[in-house]
């Protein structure tokens, strides 16, 4: 049984779908041992507790710089004896320990069609907005495995969803949800934790 840990940084709607996609036991060889946030107080940790899910906060501001957070997020992922990390609208940026530590074992959800609207800078309706502004007729959701460049690790699964006429950066986030992330995210982490998952430089081999 592989133990995930969930890292969230808000609301909590993709670590929301693991967990219900845990309930319907869609990921039999795993289960989310803990949900770490980045901040106080966000709805999150709410549903983490509520599902009985042990989850602790490891706040960026509580450390001078990125890396003195990813050291001690490395510590307790370590401590808890994680097999996967997910990160699950986790908004800060680490530094290389993490996957150094993890090497093809940290899962990332963006809410677009790598390699377009990606990289630093790219995330939240900002996405959205860059890809209206665009006028791509098709966008989506990636999820792939974390490298030391942001948003440039080896892709696992992709989704896509039409682009409407009256789009907005909302409609189009919303879309891109409940369409995409939510249903790929507990997807990919039930082929990791089936062992299905192989890394072959940036080609991702399922089966």
């Amino acid at each position: 049984m592989k133990r995930i840990a969930v890292l969230v940084s808000g609301g909590g709607t993709n670590l929301q779908a693991l967990i219900d996609a845990q309930s319907r036991g869609e990921i039999p060889n795993g289960e989310i041992a803990a949900v770490i946030s980045s901040k106080e107080g966000v709805y999150a940790l709410e549903r983490a507790a509520r599902a009985e899910i042990p989850h602790f906060v490891i706040a960026r501001k509580s450390f001078p710089d990125s890396r003195a957070m990813t050291v001690a997020l490395v510590e307790k992922l370590k401590e808890l004896n994680i097999d996967l990390v997910v990160l699950a609208g986790f908004l800060t940026i680490f530094t290389e320990e993490i996957v150094q530590a993890f090497p093809n074992a940290i899962l990332n959800v963006h809410p677009a069609l790598i390699p377009s609207f990606c990289g630093k800078g790219y995330y939240g309706l900002h996405v959205h907005e860059k890809a209206l502004e665009y006028g791509v007729k098709l966008s989506g959701a990636t999820v792939h495995f974390v490298s030391e460049e942001c948003d440039g690790g080896p892709i696992v699964l992709q989704k896509a969803v039409e682009v409407l006429a009256d789009d907005t950066p909302e409609s189009l986030q919303q879309r891109i949800m409940e369409q995409c992330e939510w249903k790929l995210l507990p997807q990919a982490v039930a082929l990791f934790c089936a062992g299905k998952l192989r890394v072959e430089g940036r080609m991702v081999h399922i089966g």
